[in-house]
């Protein structure tokens, strides 16, 4: 039986596809390293006068009336409603802040105070949340905060897992009635790398598992 033997111009021939082979291996793993492009909100996508408040939020109101001056803090119940001195039960969810306000100080002034003037303050925010899936430490809802951004959120979900893929983090938001999803490069905007990404109430954030 002839066994073939390999001549000195196959064994190069190997040796040249295996370090053909190597290097396809290099780039294509090169190629796997997550950098999408920035298309992406980097500035906020709403104005943050025009949050509503709902339950669980801490307000605090300031009522000026000749050289009086009273302060109470209040958190909004299970309704989104808080009773108020004078004027009794309001409700607060589904309305911004300065709607609260100007309807305690026009209730104030019919007939109960003169020419009263309300300030009022959001202390905290309880009502909005953001969610926050995938390879982090806690996965599920978050709380969300005016200015929050995507880095901070998953900080607050205890940060990623090893497992994470951290530059495809994939966020869904309400857009007009409509979904938009995007892809968020968040080691590389942790690192200073990308511009960062506002969250908004009622993100879906989902970070997917590292393929290699």
């Amino acid at each position: 039986m002839n066994v073939p033997v390999l001549t000195g111009i196959s064994r190069s021939s190997m040796r040249a596809a295996i370090a053909v082979a190597i290097i396809a291996v290099i780039f294509t793993g090169w190629g796997c390293a997550d950098n999408p492009p920035v298309v992406y909100p980097t500035v906020a996508p709403f104005d943050n006068t025009k949050l509503v408040l709902g339950p669980g939020d801490k307000i605090e109101l300031t009522i000026f009336h000749g050289s009086n001056e009273t302060k109470s803090a209040y958190s909004l119940d299970a309704t989104g409603r808080m009773e108020v001195r004078y004027i009794g039960g309001v409700s607060a969810a589904g309305k911004t802040a300065s709607e609260v306000q100007k309807e305690v100080q026009e209730r104030l002034a019919d007939g109960y105070l003169k020419e009263p003037v309300v300030s009022l303050t959001v202390v905290e925010i309880n009502s909005l949340h953001c969610a926050v899936l995938g390879q982090v430490a806690h996965s599920g809802s978050i709380k969300f905060t005016p200015g929050m951004t995507i880095v901070e959120a998953i900080a607050q979900s205890g940060g990623f897992t090893p497992l994470a893929r951290k530059n495809l983090v994939r966020v869904t938001r309400l857009v007009e009635g409509k979904k938009e999803t995007y892809k968020i490069p968040v080691e590389m905007i942790a690192e200073g790398k990308r511009p960062n990404f506002p969250m908004a109430p009622g993100d879906e954030v989902f970070v997917p598992e590292r393929a290699w």
